[in-house]
């Protein structure tokens, strides 16, 4: 009778400890709180219905294999398509032109070599070296985190976004674009980190193409 008693004494320990393990989370960054300001809901919605838009800037990408800088000569999206111009000396990469739509990519290089795939990440590793979240990027970009995946927001002391952790990544804003319309502000400097990974993407300008 005891052995059985310090069984179950034991499977509940086992059980109660899984569970504080499951609900654990990371402490909160100094200064940050999850809980999202009043205007959230409606500042988010505005930014998923921001989807025809361009912008020009710089990128740079640091990993363990390689690292370089490019310059962002536009990034057009409309709605799913997206046309991404780069501009780099980096591994003679030159001037490289991206378009796609979810789960499909054509790359061209500047001697004209064009590639597809229907994995624009693994294509774009492939032809650059360069490991980038392309479609997480699309929303990102515009400070909100990608569909379907888990993802925690994190904000500041004036309800600015300042933190998403989503996919591994942790991707963190650093300053921010006013716009003169109803759009809300938009990331002007973004960085995103993954282990030995991380993408930086400025943003000197944002236009909206939406008619």
């Amino acid at each position: 009778m005891r052995s059985c008693i310090r069984v179950w004494t034991t499977m509940l320990l086992i059980a109660g400890l899984s569970a504080c393990t499951t609900i654990q989370l990371e402490p909160l960054p100094e200064g940050m709180t999850d809980q999202p300001p009043a205007d959230w809901q409606e500042r988010s919605a505005k930014l998923s219905n921001f989807d025809h838009w361009q912008l020009s800037g710089k990128l740079a990408v640091r990993q363990p294999s390689d690292s370089g800088t490019a310059i962002i000569n536009h990034w057009i999206q409309e709605g799913e398509a997206f046309d991404l111009a780069l501009s780099s000396s980096f591994l003679g990469m030159g001037s490289t032109n991206l378009k796609g739509v979810p789960g499909f990519i054509e790359l061209t290089l500047s001697n004209g070599e064009t590639y597809r795939s229907g994995d624009p990440d693994a294509l774009m590793e492939a032809a650059t070296g360069w490991q980038l979240p392309l479609e997480s990027l699309t929303w990102w970009i515009r400070g909100l985190p990608a569909p379907g995946g888990d993802f925690r927001l994190l904000f500041g002391d004036r309800g600015e976004l300042a933190m998403i952790r989503q996919a591994g990544w942790e991707i963190r804003y650093d300053r921010w674009h006013e716009l003169q319309d109803n759009t809300p502000a938009l990331p002007a400097r973004i960085t995103a980190l993954k282990e030995d990974k991380r993408v930086r993407v400025v943003v000197s300008n944002w236009q909206d193409l939406k008619p």
